[in-house]
């Protein structure tokens, strides 16, 4: 009997440890990891730092809870502010899901108490993924994800096939306008630009907030510590959670205004020692890994594979889409994307997918060389067979 319900259509391989971008099943095969976790292993598999600092910490102390201080927590507020490049105030929690919906109370009291007339609409985009919570879900941009069975729904969220729809339905309703700067789960898909620092202008006019779900895009996986740095915009709000802790549950919720109160939200588990411990050195390595100039040429030499398989199987690929080592390529049949992802598998390859049509990459930020050369070669066999 399997003991666990059944919210994943798992397959059929148990992986039990892993080094580098490389892991390995209970059978002893290999993998290269071309999907890091989903986004998730940001250092890789055994990051030596990384596990020293989580031992030191469970030696100490895992948990007190946020009645007392946290002195990490702490330490990562200031660190991913600085970082920012401008103040922000910064709520810890465990998911993506969570921190967004921090964002979303966050908006809704900060519509509350300074108008008139309440604000309390999010506006998001078509195509995005916030979250599985009700809010999250109704928050999310595509119509699978709002099945009747789960009905009713949270009020107050709207969706739009794009930035410019979304400029010409702001009314005295909107308090926010929620965005994935590159959509993950909707097919890596990075926002034009100029329309995005378009729509920052109007709300930042109109006085209605931005906020940009970074969960998936943010934490280098772009090439900066926050895509929005890439589109040249300051959000009221941003969201992380995934590669933050190279693995450890996080999630993180910055604002640049003290918008909270006492007893206005909370998390029992949000931030504690181990999380935020390992925050810490995670970006430390991250940032020392930017610095170096090694981050920028990884994305270099992935996006300069990934346009050679766009080039050598022209018959299967459209083109590349995506920003950093947050990667897709678009399929020329959909029928084929199951076929890849299953092919690669079989090859010691692990892929992603997104939407119907991508086969999505999120390798560990810092896969070495030979780790590109080799899953990009098990890559190439497994387009051969297709």
């Amino acid at each position: 009997m399997n003991f666990l319900m059944d919210t994943y259509a798992r397959v059929d391989i148990a992986l039990v440890k892993g080094e580098g971008a490389k892991v390995f099943d209970s059978s002893g095969k290999n993998y290269i990891d071309f999907g890091g976790g989903i986004g998730v292993s940001s250092l890789g598999y055994a990051n030596k730092k990384l596990v020293k600092t989580i031992e030191k910490q469970a030696k100490s102390i895992i948990h007190s809870s946020n009645l007392y201080r946290i002195l990490p927590q702490e330490e990562l507020a200031k660190k991913m502010s600085e970082l920012l490049g401008y103040d922000a105030y910064a709520f810890f929690c465990n998911s993506g899901a969570e921190a967004n919906e921090c964002a979303i109370k966050l908006a809704r009291k900060y519509g509350a108490v300074n108008f008139d007339t309440k604000k309390y609409e999010i506006l998001t985009l078509k195509n995005s993924f916030h979250g599985r919570t009700m809010a999250t879900l109704k928050a999310t941009g595509q119509d699978k994800f709002h099945p009747e069975m789960f009905a009713p729904y949270i009020d107050g969220f709207k969706f739009y096939d794009g930035i410019d729809e979304i400029i010409e339905n702001l009314d005295e309703k909107t308090v926010a306008v929620m965005i994935e700067l590159v959509q993950g789960e909707g097919g890596v898909k990075p926002l034009d630009v100029q329309k995005v620092q378009k729509l920052s202008q109007i709300l930042e006019e109109k006085k209605i907030l931005l906020i940009t779900d970074e969960v998936q895009c943010g934490v280098f996986r772009t090439g900066e510590f926050v895509t929005s740095k890439l589109y040249g915009i300051k959000p009221d709000i941003i969201t992380f959670a995934k590669g933050l802790a190279g693995g450890v549950p996080i999630g993180a919720c910055l604002s640049k205004e003290q918008i909270f109160s006492y007893g206005d939200h909370g998390s029992t588990f949000g931030g504690n020692f181990l999380s935020t411990a390992a925050a810490n050195t995670t970006l430390y390595e991250l940032s020392k890994f930017k610095a170096s100039g090694k981050l920028d040429k990884n994305i270099k030499r992935f996006t300069k594979y990934l346009d050679k398989m766009v080039e050598n199987h022209h018959n299967i690929f459209v083109s590349r889409t995506g920003l950093g080592l947050m990667q897709g390529l678009v399929v020329k049949d959909s029928l084929n994307l199951d076929k890849i992802y299953k092919k690669a598998l079989e090859n010691g390859l692990l892929v992603l997918k997104s939407g119907s049509n991508i086969v999505r990459f999120l390798p560990p930020l810092t896969i070495s060389k030979d780790e590109i050369k080799e899953g990009f070669k098990r890559f190439k066999e497994t387009l051969n067979e297709i």
